[in-house]
């Protein structure tokens, strides 16, 4: 779906392709901070299936960007998980919009200057020959299609756009009536939300076991049917969120939730048809994470 000039240019300037590229700002959040202050690649021994994705990047040049990456895009802002700073660029993978509402807007809870949009917005301004926006560092067009190659992704995946916030009982609640997020109600964009004792987020995030080189011309065909985003290329972004937002509502459509220890379970009434709605969505919402990522690059480069 590129056009000759766009897969020459990612190419000459990404060295990967863009399927090697994806999983790179997942590799970067093996870069820790040490107690000297300097940054780390560092493998999980407990999770070497991490490192799969990551072997391409372990050469000295490209474990030297990571790192650099992630000292660059660290301090901005403070994330915490488990009372561990994280780094501010692992905000750029997600917003945490309510699913009350149907379209993103900034004034809305769950949204930030350093969150996907922006992110996305930042790598597109630097594709484009401009330069990184704060609070974004990020310092080349080769960098820019690293991270777009994968924010396109989680742009795409409700659970890193919308988010339900529940009170102890299990009661959906709307943050926005109040203009204030009640951290008792965060849901983590459904990580603290248990599916048949699993993670929904992670539920959400794993690809359909059956998409290998085989359904290649199926996604195809469905990435192509994909209509564009008219407008500025500046806003699409913001286009694609709003589209999102109304799949977590389909995502969550027909759910009931209840307290479970310091998290919540989720059930649904039929979860056979549940789980058929989740496949037939992750099917459409990576058709058209391809179409658009695809877009953004032949505007960029007719």
């Amino acid at each position: 779906m590129l056009t000759a000039n766009a897969r020459q240019q990612v190419a000459q300037i990404l060295g990967f392709d863009l399927k090697t590229a994806g999983p790179w700002l997942d590799c970067v959040k093996s870069v820790a901070r040490q107690a000297d202050g300097t940054f780390v690649y560092t493998t999980n021994p407990n999770h070497p299936e991490y490192e799969t994705p990551c072997t391409q990047f372990r050469t000295a040049d490209e474990q030297q960007r990571m790192e650099d990456y992630v000292a660059r895009n660290w301090t901005q802002c403070s994330y915490k998980t488990g009372n561990v700073e994280r780094g501010c660029h692992n905000t750029y993978h997600f917003d945490d919009v309510a699913i009350q509402r149907d379209r993103f807007d900034r004034n809305y809870q769950g949204t930030n200057d350093h969150d996907l949009v922006a992110a996305t917005n930042a790598t597109i301004a630097v594709l484009l020959g401009r330069p990184s926006p704060p609070p974004f560092s990020i310092k080349d067009k080769k960098e820019a299609l690293f991270v777009l190659s994968h924010l396109m992704g989680d742009l795409h995946q409700p659970m890193h756009v919308g988010s339900v916030y529940l009170d102890k009982a299990g009661n959906p609640v709307d943050p926005d009536v109040t203009h204030t997020i009640d951290p008792a109600t965060e849901t983590a964009g459904a990580n603290s939300i248990l599916e048949n004792h699993k993670n929904f987020h992670g539920e959400w995030d794993d690809i359909p076991d059956d998409l290998g080189e085989a359904s290649t011309p199926e996604l195809l065909m469905a990435a192509k049917a994909v209509t564009a985003i008219p407008g500025r290329i500046e806003n699409w972004s913001v286009a694609w969120a709003t589209d999102t937002i109304l799949v977590a509502q389909e995502a969550f459509s027909g759910a009931s939730f209840a307290p479970s220890g310091s998290k919540w379970a989720i059930t649904f009434s039929d979860r056979d048809a549940y789980l058929r709605q989740v496949d037939a969505i992750k099917r459409r919402q990576l058709a058209k994470a391809g179409a658009r990522l695809a877009a953004v690059l032949n505007t960029i480069w007719p």
